[in-house]
């Protein structure tokens, strides 16, 4: 089968050396890379900026921004027509509204910065990117954990949602270990308790594949 997978944070620049991110590693989301690959997959994988090797056998596209991440989704929708495309990344929902062109300076107490959002990767797929294969999202949340995956999971009209608590020290951004639960348009959540995140994506890449045969959706 054919994966498209979004993995890291984005960085949305303020001036030429800072910017907006977040904690994201793409540690999860190189995992499931390497685990659809070992399985015997085609990967292609949007990259966001981590400090992680390149996957054996996943083809990589590197960006830095939430719409270098947009374009290159939309682009490689469009190309490679995959069967399942899983939504790792960490994208950022809002960036500077003016990026300076040079260093911000020092010169105040204080600096007011005015945001503006960032295109929705995941909300664009069925519309206007018309992705008809299994549509895989991930929500990290710190409170309402399994309420707030159902919401992102009918309002991005997933298949599935894959949600885990990113308020701890121990699981999800920046760890070697993460405990998910696995939000389905039906109402059902199931846990996957903590395991290394590269057991997990074995385990996931086994139960999608699973899932995309039971759907039988076709590919765009």
């Amino acid at each position: 089968m054919r994966f498209l997978i979004t993995a890291g944070p984005t960085r949305e620049p303020l001036d030429p050396v800072r910017y907006l991110s977040n904690r994201s590693s793409g540690k999860m989301g190189y995992a499931i890379a390497t685990a659809a690959a070992e399985a015997g997959h085609q990967v292609v994988l949007i990259s966001g900026p981590v400090n992680l090797p390149a996957p054996a056998g996943v083809t990589i596209h590197s960006i830095q921004t939430a719409q270098q991440m947009w374009e290159t989704t939309r682009e490689l929708l469009r190309d490679e027509a995959p069967d399942i495309a899983i939504l790792a990344a960490a994208v950022a929902d809002y960036r500077p509204k003016f990026q300076h062109d040079q260093k911000i300076k020092k010169h105040q107490d204080s600096l007011t910065l005015e945001l503006e959002r960032t295109p929705d990767i995941l909300g664009s797929m069925r519309q206007p990117f018309n992705f008809s294969g299994l549509l895989v999202g991930f929500a990290a949340e710190t409170e309402n954990l399994i309420a707030n995956a159902m919401d992102k999971l009918q309002r991005k009209h997933c298949d599935l949602i894959i949600a885990n608590d990113v308020s701890g020290s121990d699981t999800g951004f920046d760890t070697d270990q993460n405990e998910v639960i696995l939000c389905f348009p039906d109402g059902r959540a199931e846990t996957l308790p903590r395991q290394s995140k590269h057991d997990l994506a074995r385990n996931l890449i086994q139960r999608l594949t699973a899932l995309a045969f039971a759907i039988d959706k076709p590919s765009s």
